[in-house]
């Protein structure tokens, strides 16, 4: 399954690690990002895959929020086939 993770928070030391450290924790691939800093926002987007028979978009969110928690930021993760719905409509 392919899904988008959005991060956004106040711009600090460690948050693409952190947020990779956790993708890859739960055997996530990343396959496409794009980070930028807005002032003293950061914003980043990920594409990502992984094996949804072995763990539950669910799981991989819980993680997410341990870690958007620890670092102080947003971070949502949708199936990649809601944003393909939106643009068929």
């Amino acid at each position: 399954m392919k899904a988008i993770v959005t991060v956004t928070g106040v711009d600090h030391t460690g948050i693409v690690g952190a947020v990779a450290n956790a993708l890859a924790e739960l055997d996530t691939n990343i396959l496409n990002m794009s980070q930028t800093l807005m002032d003293n926002y950061f914003t980043m987007i990920l594409q990502c895959e992984f094996d949804e028979k072995e763990r539950p978009i669910s799981l991989i969110q819980e993680r997410l929020n341990e870690v958007a928690e620890e670092q102080r930021l947003d971070i949502r993760m949708q199936s990649e086939a809601i944003f393909d719905a939106m643009h068929r409509l």
